[in-house]
């Protein structure tokens, strides 16, 4: 009879996705899952192929995190890009070291920032066409200019430098959304 394996391939993908939001990604290392998993390392790899398999996957798994981070996220205002923009600094503010992983770091595994935002649900697609709906010409445009203030603001509240609340965040969105459609 064939011996049960004890370390799964949801053990692992579970345990090393909790590593990465407790600790980052640059921790999730072999030695420290098989040590959190309480086994060697030699498991890991019968299910892995390497470190970069681990990586690619946990890439994968912090896009759908984040993406139903977005779709639970209260979706309350009409303006558009502002209950995305709201969403992105939140999801900074709460995750982190997943915010980190898809929206700072190089190795995004062959997707672009506007994939990971965009997501399986279209979310940026049906931000551009509420835009366009009210009248905008240009909408990527419009995102490209209310994005670098989104992203700044989500970078910054991870040193501590973004001491807006959400009110107040909202109120600049909102403001900025307006002096930007009459650029754009």
């Amino acid at each position: 009879m064939a011996r049960k394996e004890s370390v799964t391939h949801e053990m692992l993908k579970t345990t090393a996705f909790s590593m990465l939001r407790e600790e980052g990604m640059e921790n999730v290392t072999a030695r420290k899952l098989a040590a959190k998993v309480g086994c060697s390392t030699q498991p890991i790899f019968r299910v892995y192929t390497g470190m970069e398999d681990i990586g690619e996957e946990l890439f994968q798994l912090s896009m759908e995190y984040f993406e139903a981070f977005y779709q639970k996220f209260p979706h309350t205002e009409m303006t558009p890009f502002v209950n995305l923009g709201l969403a992105y600094i939140q999801f900074a503010v709460e995750e982190k070291h997943v915010f980190r992983t898809l929206f700072l770091s190089e190795k995004r595994y062959g997707k672009s920032l506007y994939e990971i935002l965009n997501g399986t649900g279209g979310a940026v697609g049906k931000e551009f066409a509420v835009a366009q709906n009210e009248g905008c010409r240009n909408p990527g445009e419009l995102f490209m200019k209310m994005w670098i203030l989104i992203h700044g603001a989500a970078t910054m509240s991870l040193t501590g430098d973004y001491d807006l609340n959400m009110d107040d965040t909202r109120k600049l969105l909102k403001e900025s959304y307006k002096a930007f459609r009459g650029l754009a």
